[in-house]
């Protein structure tokens, strides 16, 4: 599943690694110019007589000595010489700490500059622009929403702000920024169905909407089966009385689960086979009722209003749309449509184990700003697994 998609991806992938690389040996090929040392402050030689000349605050005063004392003074005391080594020494020691001060601040200086240069590293952006429209182009094949195109394409451009040039990280570093891309898109809307049915006041309306042959039906027995393994009661009602076979193929699931089906004749009122439902439930304590609507085309407003009539009627928790990923965008517009008329707190996406495209199990939740819920791989009642964006992640980005 998901081949035409997870190829374009690949593709993409590796031209922009390519071009990396490219960005990369010219950096290592550019002369790099040296960095200016500061200059080291010059220390100005110090005389013997400097030396000797004690500072102003170790000058002695000068005491007015009688003439008869002052041919007897003697060579300078042992003190005044100690003085004078202790001076030296500083003065040698000042010079030694200023030079380990310019070492340090010329080495902090390369460590920021080079840090700064590393971080600055990006591609051309007529080369980038050039890139994200060939990804474009493919996932508008891979019939991902325009929408979404240009979510992953936002997240592409900020995420290569900040490339690490080592070789070997490049391709992880890529791989990275197209798998936060499509996860920021799967992850935008989440819900937990099992938790939801365990914390509402029972019994709980879930009705069912789509288009004719999207497996509306059978997605009802999986969830139906779903709730059975968590210790759940529910009964199944009949609602599409437009179509005599639909009504049989329910019938067929609840026998095979063992579960209750409220149903009425063919041309049946639905919202009254829904009150039917509701009411049942009710009085025997049931914690689900699974609510099946005709299938209707979103263009056909007459069907569409008269969902709109059984959702007064029945006043459901949740309303699930059921599309088919085979059929693409037109799953996404047909989402759209019916979330217009009666609202969709949630989508279940069917047939996705044949999908080889994969832009609509990308982009319906996205789109419409509802969960993504359950997706169907296959046509036993365990084939419908509750979505989850690491699941599609590793289809996508997996060997």
């Amino acid at each position: 599943m998901f081949k035409f998609l997870k190829k374009r991806l690949k593709h993409f992938e590796e031209k922009l690694e390519s071009e990396l690389e490219n960005e990369l040996e010219k950096e290592i090929t550019k002369p790099q110019e040296p960095i200016p040392e500061p200059p080291i402050p010059t220390q100005k030689p110090i005389t013997e007589s400097e030396k000797s000349t004690p500072s102003i605050k170790e000058t002695p005063i000068d005491v007015p000595e009688p003439i008869h004392r002052k041919r007897a003074r003697k060579a300078p005391s042992h003190e005044k010489q100690k003085r004078e080594e202790e001076l030296d020494q500083q003065i040698e020691q000042s010079i030694e700490n200023e030079l380990q001060r310019i070492v340090q601040t010329r080495r902090s200086i390369e460590q920021v500059v080079q840090k700064e240069q590393k971080a600055t590293r990006t591609i051309d952006d007529a080369k980038l622009d050039e890139l994200l429209w060939e990804l474009e182009l493919g996932l508008l094949e891979s019939d991902v929403a325009y929408n979404v195109i240009d979510s992953i394409k936002k997240d592409i451009r900020e995420e290569l702000k900040h490339i690490p040039m080592g070789r070997s990280q490049l391709g992880e570093f890529i791989e990275t920024i197209l798998r936060n891309a499509i996860a920021h898109v799967l992850k935008s809307n989440t819900f937990d169905f099992m938790e939801y049915i365990n914390h509402q006041e029972k019994p709980i309306v879930i009705m069912f909407v789509g288009v004719n042959g999207t497996g509306k039906t059978l997605s009802i027995a999986k969830i139906a089966h779903l709730l059975k393994q968590h210790k759940k009661t529910c009964v199944m009602a009949a609602g599409d009385t437009f179509r005599a076979g639909a009504i049989e193929q329910l019938t067929i699931h609840a026998d095979n689960l063992g579960v209750k089906i409220i149903k009425h004749g063919p041309g049946a009122d639905p919202a009254a086979v829904a009150f039917d439902a509701i009411e049942h439930a009710i009085a025997k304590h049931k914690d689900v009722v699974l609510l099946d609507t005709a299938g209707r085309m979103q263009t056909n407003y007459n069907l569409m209003d008269e969902m709109a009539k059984i959702k007064r009627v029945a006043k459901p928790n949740l309303i699930i749309f059921v599309g088919d990923a085979l059929s693409g965008n037109d799953a996404v517009e047909q989402a759209k449509r019916f979330n217009e008329v009666v609202g969709i707190d949630g989508v279940v996406l069917t047939k996705v184990d044949t999908d080889a495209k994969g832009g609509s199990s990308l982009s319906i939740a996205y789109t419409i700003g509802k969960p993504l819920l359950f997706v169907g791989i296959g046509q036993n009642y365990d084939d419908q697994i509750a979505f989850d964006p690491e699941w599609m992640l590793n289809n996508l980005f997996g060997t």
